[in-house]
């Protein structure tokens, strides 16, 4: 796959319709991090600031305090460059179809100022013809052939995650802190605590052992046991041997 330097993204909702989905687009765009959005003659003129809105957005507000409302899609691609159309069906004369991952793997890394833009038609009627037209490529999600109807935010999170894995991605965030790993005396403790439990219960014969201790030993060797859970299998061993007691 081709390596991107960063580029400026846009993604534009031509006429949308349902205020929830400006929501949920906004939001798909935050966790992308990717915050310009701009509104085609959506049907609501107050969508940026309804409550559905902001509702279904779901914290990223500064998508949608950034966001910019339009009359038309001149002025939605001032300032790009390359344009993606999102079309689930070909269309005669029009750009090639492609997936995402397949077009963003045919770019070269990026020269100049220009920028990216992601158009996506209305829920009803998806994109229309002249503005597919005006693209350098339909972008078709590979979705089952018998059900390929994609929400728009969802469209939006797939083609966003798409385009921010082709510019690098993020790196996932493991935990913060590990568990301290229990080192051999704690282990050695533990093996000790357990056999008189097992001895208690009548799992263990003392005077016929076998190889049960040093097979644990091993098996805890491969589990790399934390001190928490030392201190857990401590507990158990501690309550076999009091309920063996209770019993006897």
């Amino acid at each position: 796959m081709a390596h991107f330097r960063p580029m400026h993204t846009r993604f534009i909702l031509i006429e949308t319709s349902h205020a929830g989905n400006v929501g949920a687009t906004a939001r798909a765009m935050r966790v992308m991090g990717f915050d310009d959005l701009v509104l085609v003659a959506p049907r609501w003129s107050n969508v940026l600031r309804r409550e559905e809105t902001i509702q279904r957005a779901s914290g990223a507000l500064n998508v949608l305090e950034k966001a910019r409302i339009v009359a038309t899609l001149d002025e939605a691609l001032d300032g790009i460059t390359h344009l993606c159309a999102t079309a689930m069906t070909p269309r005669d004369f029009g750009p090639p179809t492609r997936s995402p991952r397949e077009h963003f793997a045919t770019l070269p890394a990026p020269t100049g100022e220009g920028g990216m833009a992601f158009l996506f038609g209305s829920e009803r009627f998806g994109m229309k013809n002249e503005d597919v037209y005006r693209c350098h490529v339909a972008l078709s999600i590979p979705t089952d052939p018998s059900f390929g109807s994609l929400n728009l935010a969802s469209a939006v999170q797939v083609v966003a995650y798409e385009w921010r894995l082709a510019l690098g991605g993020y790196a996932v965030q493991e935990a913060t802190s590990k568990p301290k790993q229990a080192d051999a005396a704690q282990v050695a403790g533990l093996l000790q605590h357990l056999e008189g439990s097992l001895v208690d219960i009548g799992f263990l014969d003392p005077e016929a052992p076998k190889k049960l201790m040093p097979r644990l030993n091993q098996l805890f060797n491969r589990a790399n046991l934390s001190e928490e859970e030392v201190h857990i299998l401590r507990g158990i061993a501690k309550a076999m041997a009091q309920s063996s007691q209770r019993k006897s």
